[in-house]
């Protein structure tokens, strides 16, 4: 029988590398995702600082995974760096809808479209809460001015019309982005008409 010796070396040293950058895809992917939760909690809290902070660590882990399974792509795209990628694309996102800054570009944050895309999506989840806290603070103004920047989002998410394949699943993402808004914009609706009536009275 042929000596498989140098096969054996070959695909071992492939197999090796390939193993040890999917562990570390595995573990990173983890941990962004549980930095970016955390980071949003953050934002809710008005914790700014420490939300930018875990925001810039989970962009560092999932940068690292990106690197490290360059020479893998069969791995890359298996799902679980995306998953993460969404994920930190919706802290992200959130930040800047909470903020009214101007939104960050995939390349900016360095998410490729598809999960940037469903990450917004899933920010409008957290404008949603976002606009509760502020109508239980009678801030209707400031309330208004985040169901304007959901309805916007939610334009863009409608307006692409590609196959779920290409997109991950936007479809969905719309749809449940289109339902949060329109609870939202009927409990608005309803917080202003109340605080109407409740001036006339006391006028």
């Amino acid at each position: 029988m042929a000596d498989l010796t140098d096969i054996e070396r070959a695909v071992r040293a492939h197999l090796d590398d390939k193993f040890s950058a999917r562990e570390l895809g595995i573990n990173n992917s983890r941990a962004v995702i549980r930095l970016s939760a955390n980071a949003i909690r953050s934002l809710h809290r008005g914790e700014g600082d420490a939300a930018g902070e875990l925001m810039d660590q989970a962009g560092a882990k999932l940068a690292e995974s990106k690197q490290a399974l360059a020479d893998h792509p069969d791995i890359l795209h298996a799902g679980f760096v995306s998953h993460a990628a969404k994920e930190y694309a919706e802290a992200r996102l959130t930040a800047a809808l909470m903020a009214g800054d101007p939104l960050p570009l995939p390349s900016d944050i360095g998410v490729d479209a598809a999960p940037f895309l469903n990450g917004l999506g899933e920010a409008v989840g957290e404008m949603r809460r976002r606009l509760l806290d502020l109508l239980r603070a009678g801030e209707l103004q400031s309330a208004e001015e985040a169901l304007a920047a959901m309805s916007e989002v939610l334009d863009l998410l409608a307006s692409l019309d590609y196959p779920d394949g290409m997109t991950g699943g936007l479809r969905r993402t719309t749809d449940v982005a289109r339902a949060l808004i329109e609870r939202s914009r009927a409990d608005l609706t309803s917080t202003v008409v109340q605080q109407r009536l409740i001036d006339r009275l006391e006028q």
